[in-house]
């Protein structure tokens, strides 16, 4: 398992940096934002869904978006179960065997200023068969201050302000640590409110 977590954290910090390519970041960019003072933090999640006589009266696991960063997962390749929301509709991801499922957390929607959204997902039931999993959360350290990339800020409205005009940041300034405090309170509840609360609590940050 040792061996498994530490090429799968090297596999998520390429998997930051092909998206620091396709945001026309510098490389690199991503895992320094999550390094705080001690470096980004890494886990390593099993998880076991048991048959459920049923499944109509009972979730695997309820609709949430990740808190963190960028998250591999490694789904069972004969249940199914995983469940993405888009477009407003729930759409199953299929069991795929030797396929990593990535998805993105709610640190990298706020880094990418939204260019990146973390994704609604959920885990049903099965009357028969038991759904193993491994999901392996890259995070930021617990002291990394999260703020939208100014390359992004700068991009983001570029075509619709006036020359001489700054970009807007869509996301607040915070902690990680502070928004993890609000994150397991909220777990299961929309997450603009959490980001809202983030900015109404926004107070300056020292940076050096």
């Amino acid at each position: 398992m040792k061996e498994f977590a530490s090429e799968i954290e090297r596999l998520a910090e390429k998997v930051l940096d092909l998206l620091c390519e396709n945001l026309g970041l510098e490389q690199g960019y991503l895992k320094r934002a999550f390094a705080g003072s001690r470096g980004p933090t890494f886990g390593t999640k099993v998880s076991s869904y048991p048959p459920c006589p049923r499944p109509d009266m009972v979730d695997g696991l309820r609709a949430h978006t990740d808190a963190g960063g960028v998250i591999l997962l490694f789904q069972d390749d004969q249940v199914s179960g995983l469940q993405l929301l888009k477009d407003g509709a729930w759409v199953e991801v299929p069991p795929m065997r030797h396929a990593i499922v990535v998805n993105i957390g709610d640190q990298l929607e706020v880094i990418t200023n939204g260019r990146y959204k973390s994704v609604m997902h959920r885990v049903l039931t099965r009357p028969d068969g038991n759904r193993m999993s491994i999901a392996s959360f890259y995070n930021p350290g617990a002291d990394a201050i999260i703020f939208p990339a100014p390359a992004l800020v700068g991009a983001a409205d570029a075509a619709e302000r006036n020359e001489g005009e700054e970009g807007t940041a869509v996301y607040p300034r915070f902690v990680f640590e502070d928004y993890m405090n609000l994150y397991v309170r909220h777990k299961f509840e929309a997450k603009e409110p959490r980001f809202k609360a983030m900015k109404a609590d926004a107070a300056p940050i020292a940076t050096a």
